[in-house]
């Protein structure tokens, strides 16, 4: 038999397998107004796992895994199918949000001291902020969940030195939604005191994150001594403090203005278009103006294939997937917590019943918030 012969005969039975699956999906429908008037949940463990055996045990043994495969994918179309039919219409009560226009001035919690980057974000999001500083990223979530201010400004991620690790880690300990975020460029100064040369530098402050970002003028410097601190503009608070004449700062060019310093150098980050997100926080679910993202924490089985699955709910749905994250749970043998980002499609139906299935099944879902980015 030839290729030509072989693909006919691929092509006749992929025309037996489309039939036979549309035959499948008719009576997934049927199946889903029976469960929808008789109160059953889709979603029925023992009764996929008993069909994926059942399908396995029909296989050749050489076969098995692939069949299970497939009838996998099949019963996630089909629980995607009658979540579909039965949910879409109520699923928007997964996030029971209001919905109100963002404000202009609000008491707004920041990381560091004046001149930092969230300082910057927060200042480009509101008008008139009244904003309180705090030393550390939770102070900020505690802030926010205590009530003690309306929002809280954090970095999430950056363009060049990926995501904010300790800010994911917080995530999993705090309640909180996303408001808004926004995408701040990032332009890092070498800063010093009236009378310090470049070449007098032994030591350097700076948050760890711009010190990932400027690593390579820090690889052709390795004579410099590099320190971590809370953030950057603490490190030029902290420079014009000191007495010392051969310390300096990473740190930002209205810091340098703020706190009386010399700019030694510009443009120290890796890449010219280096942005930072933040993401902006507050207690309860309000959604401001038309929300074209969406966030969720996400917990999966710690087996072969349960992150696919997940992947391929949100392909059936139609939904771009923007940002995966995944965090360690603590004290668990190597299982993980994963944040999502995604866009909200035109249909925001789909997204709401793609999230609305994921809350049914999963052990642990959290919604974040659906919002826009500036």
């Amino acid at each position: 038999m030839d290729l030509t012969e072989l693909r006919n005969e691929i092509d006749d039975i992929d025309r037996q397998l489309v039939k036979l699956f549309c035959k499948r999906m008719d009576i997934v429908q049927s199946v889903a107004k029976y469960k929808q008037e008789n109160n059953l949940p889709i979603f029925q463990k023992g009764r996929e796992d008993a069909v994926l055996e059942k399908a396995a045990s029909m296989a050749d043994e050489k076969y098995s895994e692939n069949i299970k495969s497939l009838f996998c994918t099949m019963m996630d179309i089909s629980k995607s199918s009658q979540h579909k039919l039965l949910f879409s219409d109520s699923a928007d009560k997964l996030f029971s949000g209001e919905m109100r226009s963002f404000p202009k001035s609000a008491k707004v919690c920041c990381q560091g001291v004046e001149g930092a980057f969230s300082h910057k974000a927060c200042n480009m999001l509101f008008e008139n902020a009244d904003i309180s500083f705090a030393e550390q990223f939770e102070d900020v979530f505690e802030a926010v969940e205590s009530g003690e201010c309306e929002f809280g400004i954090l970095p999430i991620e950056n363009s060049s030195a990926g995501s904010v690790i300790q800010v994911y880690d917080l995530m999993k300990k705090h309640s909180f939604y996303i408001s808004k975020s926004i995408k701040v460029k990032v332009e890092h100064c070498l800063l010093a005191k009236d009378g310090v040369n470049i070449s007098e530098i032994t030591d350097i402050y700076s948050h760890p994150q711009a010190i990932s970002q400027c690593s390579h003028w820090l690889k052709n410097n390795p004579q410099i001594r590099v320190h971590s601190v809370s953030n950057t503009a603490y490190a030029a608070k902290l420079i014009s403090e000191s007495d010392s004449l051969t310390s300096a700062a990473i740190s930002s060019e209205k810091c340098a203005e703020l706190y009386g310093l010399n700019i030694l150098k510009k443009g120290l980050q890796n890449t010219q278009n280096n942005y930072t997100r933040f993401i902006c926080i507050r207690n309860s679910n309000i959604i401001y103006d038309k929300p074209t993202k969406i966030s969720v924490i996400l917990s999966l089985e710690h087996k072969s294939g349960s992150l696919y699955r997940v992947l391929s709910r949100f392909a059936f749905h139609g939904i771009n997937l923007t940002k995966i994250e995944s965090r360690p749970i603590p004290n668990t043998d190597f299982e993980f917590l994963f944040y999502f980002d995604l866009d909200i499609p035109d249909d925001i139906n789909e997204v709401y019943t793609a999230l609305h299935e994921l809350k049914n099944e999963l052990d642990t879902f959290v919604f974040l918030g659906a919002y826009s980015e500036v």
